[in-house]
């Protein structure tokens, strides 16, 4: 069994709409793996709503060691224990805590050097159902940013295990995976192809 203890490597993003089973139960199971963080994107959801979600999520990754970060419908919106993931276009909003920022283009990477932000979300790097119809940015793209940046960056978009040495060969800090964490039969046994995959690197 492959394990990420240190150098976590996957965040996984929530899409709750997508499991075909208790969400809360699939995010738990997540969570217990020690991913490098969770981003709780949920935005069709109220203010409030999503604030209670993040309040039963947040014992949970605290418990793990596990960052919670907030992406909901209200750029910005925190809650206190919380991260926050802004837009490029939102890169300057007032937040509390640690924060990241996503982005589309190696001149957007260059562009928050000097930010405090933690981290960078790039994407999106292959073809995904999330964004049909968009061609994919592509490994050239995300070498591009990873080059351009002074945070870590972390790739987004059609991430399988396969593609997971070629990520971190092009660059990244790691990846993010939504869909795929989602809709798995058994996402415990996804996250270890995906730290298994990591390995691999190492022997390349």
């Amino acid at each position: 069994m492959c394990k990420r203890e240190e150098g976590r490597r996957l965040i996984c993003v929530t899409q709750r709409s997508a499991c075909p089973d208790d969400f809360l139960t699939r995010i738990g199971a997540i969570i217990s793996q020690k991913p490098a963080r969770v981003i709780l994107r949920e935005k069709d959801l109220s203010p409030e709503e999503y604030e209670a979600l993040a309040r039963k999520l947040l014992p949970l990754c605290q418990k793990y060691q596990v960052p919670l970060v907030c992406n909901g419908s209200i750029p910005g919106f925190a809650v206190a224990g919380c991260g926050v993931q802004l837009s490029f276009p939102n890169r300057n909003l007032p937040v509390f805590g640690e924060f990241g920022v996503s982005v589309h283009a190696p001149e957007e990477a260059a562009a928050l050097q000097q930010s405090n932000a933690a981290y960078l979300i790039a994407g999106h790097v292959f073809p995904t159902d999330c964004k049909k119809g968009v061609p994919p940015r592509g490994l050239e793209f995300l070498q591009k940013v990873c080059q351009n940046a002074s945070q870590p960056v972390y790739a987004i978009g059609g991430i399988t295990p396969e593609r997971v040495p070629s990520v971190l060969q092009a660059g990244a800090a790691g990846y993010c995976v939504m869909s795929a964490l989602m809709k798995a039969p058994d996402p415990v046994r996804l996250i270890q192809e995906f730290y298994c995959q990591e390995e691999t690197i190492h022997e390349l």
